[in-house]
C-alpha cells in the first residue's frame, strides 16, 4: 500500500474548492484496488509543510538564475540565441 500526496498549490486550492480544513491522504492499495481517503496526520501535515517551503525556495532560485541570465545578455546586448550559437 502507498500513499500518494499532491503538490502544494493542488492541495490548497482542492481544499478550498471543498471547503476543506484539513488536508486529505488518499491510500490506494495496488493489489486489492482498495482506496482510502482520510485526514493527513500530524508527521504527514509536516512533511507537506516541508515540501512546500522546499518547492517554494526551487522556484525562487530559478527565477533568480533566470534574471541574472537576462541581465547578463542585457549587458553582453545579445540575444539568447546569440549566445547559444557562441556556445555551441
Amino acid at each position: 500500500m502507498g500513499i500518494v500526496l499532491i503538490g502544494q498549490q493542488e492541495l490548497t486550492h482542492y481544499m478550498e474548492y471543498h471547503k476543506m480544513t484539513k488536508p486529505q491522504v488518499k491510500e490506494y492499495n495496488c493489489e486489492t484496488g482498495e482506496e482510502i481517503v482520510r485526514d493527513a496526520n500530524a508527521a504527514e501535515m509536516a512533511q507537506m509543510k516541508l515540501d512546500a517551503a522546499d518547492a517554494k525556495a526551487r522556484k525562487a532560485e530559478a527565477e533568480a538564475k533566470e534574471n541574472a541570465k537576462a541581465a547578463l545578455l542585457k549587458k553582453l546586448g545579445i540575444t539568447e540565441q546569440e549566445a547559444q550559437l557562441l556556445l555551441s
